[in-house]
C-alpha cells in the first residue's frame, strides 16, 4: 500500500515512530503527483525542490523533539488562492500568472509551524468563481472517480488531489460551498468552520464576508486535527474571532445518543437526484440507529438563498478584484494607449469569462439606482436566512441534508449553462450567508460509480456537534478509494 493511501494522522504517527522518514513521505507524494497529474490535473504548481529541502528541515526538528504535531512531516497541498512566500500564487488566473507573494497566509503559516511540508498549489476555478474547476486559466481538473466528470469547485484541485492520493490532505477555501461540494463529488471529507475561526489573512479575497479556509482529507479525524492547527485568532484579520476552545479533536467520539438532528423538507423536493436523496436519508437512518433523534422540519427561505448569495458575492468580488489593474503586480497588457486603456486591456485579457460575468453583475447591483433594489435587499434576505437558522438551532443540534443536488456532472456540462451551475449550490450557500460551520462526508456511490456526499450543518461555533455526528456516521462505513488509486 502506498504511503499516500494513509490518512494524514496515520502517516504522521509513522513519521513520529521512525517507521517512515519525512523525506520518504514527501518523495511518495511527489512520485504520486508525477504519475497521476497528466490524468487528473490537480496542481498549478509543484514545488519539488522546495518540498525536498523542507523535508530535511522538518526531519531535523522532529529528531530534536522541537515539533510534536500530529501532522509533522506530512505532505500537504494548498489551494492556489492562499499566499505562499516565494511560491507562485495565481488564483488560477492569467492576471496573476506571474505573482510570487512576499508573505504567507496565516492558515498556511500555522501549518508550517506544525511541521507540514507543502508539495504544491492546487488548481481551482479562477478566483474561486465556479463550481466545477473548469474556469481555471490553466485547464480543467478531472474527477479521480471518472475523468470524464468534474471534481466540483472551486476547491476541485485540492479535493481531487486527496481523492487521487497525490497527498494525504489539502487546504481549500469555501465561499458558497467550495470545500463541501467538491469533497462530495470526489468522495472525501471537507469542513468549513464558523466564519472568523480561521484567519483570512493572505487568502486572496472573492467575497470577504463569505470566504473561509478549511481542510480537505480522507476522514473526519484528519479534518478535525488539521482544523485545530490552522485555527487561531489573528489581529491582521479584522473578521478573526478569538475563541476559547479550539480542541476540535475532543469531539471525535462514536456517540450521538440524544442528539437532535433536523432534516429540512425544503432540501428534498424537486431537483434532487433520486439516488442522492436515498443515500442521504439512509445516512440519517444510520444515525438514528446510533441513538440520534431525527425529525423533519421546514427551514423556509431556501428559494431566496441563491439570488441573495450571488448578489452579495458578486458585489464584493467587483470591489475586491478592482485591485488587479496591471499597475502594481500581475499581468499587464503589452500594447496600450494611456492609463485607462491599459486598465481596460489588462483586465479584458487577464480575466476569464466567468470572472468578468460576476464583476459586471456586482458592479450593476452596486450602481446608483440599483443599490437599494438589489444589494440592500440581498443583505436583508441574508439577515432573514440567519434568523431562520437561529430558530432551527433552538431545537436541533445539527441539520442534515445533501451537499449537492446530484453527483458530479460531466465536463463541459455546467459551463454551457451558468444558471444551472449556480443552482447547484443550493444546499451549501446558506451556511456561508449565515456564517455556519458545515462538513461533508461520503455516504454512498451512485449507479454511475460516482460518490455521494452527506452534509451536516451546525450552529455558529458548534463545530464539535457536526464533527461528532460525522465521525459517528463514518464508523458505519469503510473509506472507499477512487478507481484511479485502485488501478
Amino acid at each position: 500500500m502506498s504511503l499516500m493511501s494513509l490518512t494524514a494522522v496515520r502517516l504522521g504517527e509513522k513519521i513520529k515512530n521512525r517507521e517512515v522518514s519525512v523525506l520518504e513521505a514527501v518523495q511518495a507524494a511527489l512520485d504520486a503527483i508525477e504519475a497521476k497529474e497528466a490524468e487528473v490535473g490537480s496542481f498549478v504548481t509543484v514545488d519539488r525542490e522546495g518540498a525536498l529541502k523542507r523535508a530535511a528541515e522538518v526531519q531535523e526538528l522532529i529528531d530534536k523533539g522541537e515539533i510534536e504535531s500530529p501532522v509533522a512531516g506530512v505532505p500537504v497541498a494548498v489551494k492556489d488562492n492562499m499566499c505562499t512566500k516565494g511560491l507562485l500564487t495565481t488564483c488560477s488566473s492569467k492576471i496573476l500568472g506571474n505573482y510570487i507573494p512576499m508573505y504567507t497566509a496565516e492558515a498556511v503559516l500555522n501549518l508550517e509551524k506544525a511541521g507540514a511540508v507543502i508539495v504544491g498549489k492546487t488548481n481551482m476555478d479562477e478566483f474561486a468563481m465556479g463550481s466545477t474547476t473548469e474556469t481555471s486559466a490553466f485547464g480543467a481538473t478531472k474527477n479521480p472517480w471518472n475523468t470524464g466528470h468534474v471534481p466540483g469547485g472551486s476547491s476541485g484541485g485540492s479535493c481531487a488531489a486527496v481523492a487521487a492520493e497525490e497527498c494525504p490532505y489539502a487546504l481549500g477555501s469555501d465561499t458558497g460551498g467550495s470545500i463541501r461540494q467538491p469533497s462530495a463529488f470526489c468522495g472525501v471529507t471537507g469542513i468549513k468552520p464558523t466564519y472568523g475561526t480561521v484567519s483570512r489573512y493572505g487568502l486572496i479575497a472573492y467575497g470577504s464576508s463569505l470566504d473561509q479556509i478549511g481542510p480537505v482529507a480522507k476522514d473526519v479525524t484528519d479534518c478535525a486535527t488539521i482544523l485545530e492547527i490552522i485555527s487561531s485568532y489573528d489581529s491582521k484579520d479584522s473578521t478573526s474571532v478569538k475563541r476559547e476552545d479550539y480542541n476540535f479533536t475532543s469531539a471525535l467520539t462514536d456517540d450521538v445518543k440524544g442528539m437532535k438532528i433536523g432534516i429540512p423538507s425544503d432540501y428534498f423536493g424537486e431537483g434532487l437526484d433520486g439516488e442522492v436523496k436515498e443515500a442521504v436519508l439512509n445516512a440519517a437512518k444510520e444515525l438514528e440507529k446510533k441513538g440520534a433523534v431525527i425529525e423533519e422540519f421546514n427551514l423556509s427561505l431556501v428559494d431566496y438563498a441563491i439570488p441573495a448569495y450571488y448578489i452579495i458575492a458578486c458585489a464584493e468580488a467587483s470591489s475586491n478584484l478592482a485591485r488587479f489593474d496591471g499597475v502594481k503586480y500581475g499581468y499587464r497588457t503589452e500594447n496600450y494607449n494611456g492609463l485607462h486603456n491599459m486598465y481596460k486591456k489588462t483586465r479584458s485579457e487577464g480575466f476569464g469569462a466567468e470572472v468578468k460575468r460576476r464583476i459586471m453583475l456586482g458592479s450593476f447591483v452596486l450602481s446608483s439606482g440599483y443599490y437599494d433594489a438589489y444589494y440592500i435587499k440581498a443583505l436583508k434576505t441574508k439577515a432573514l436566512i440567519k434568523k431562520a437558522f437561529d430558530k432551527a438551532f433552538e431545537k436541533y443540534d445539527v441539520i442534515l441534508g445533501p451537499a449537492a443536488p446530484s453527483t458530479a456532472p460531466e465536463l463541459g456540462q455546467s459551463l454551457s449553462d451558468p444558471l444551472k451551475m449556480y443552482l447547484g449550490d443550493i444546499y451549501t450557500i446558506s451556511a456561508n450567508l449565515a456564517g455556519l460551520p458545515g462538513i461533508t462526508v461520503p455516504c454512498g456511490i451512485s449507479s454511475k460509480k460516482l460518490p455521494i456526499g452527506l452534509q451536516l450543518l451546525g450552529n455558529c461555533f458548534k463545530e464539535k456537534n457536526i464533527i461528532r455526528a460525522a465521525y459517528t456516521f463514518e464508523q458505519t462505513r469503510e473509506y472507499v478509494h477512487s478507481p484511479l488509486c485502485i488501478s
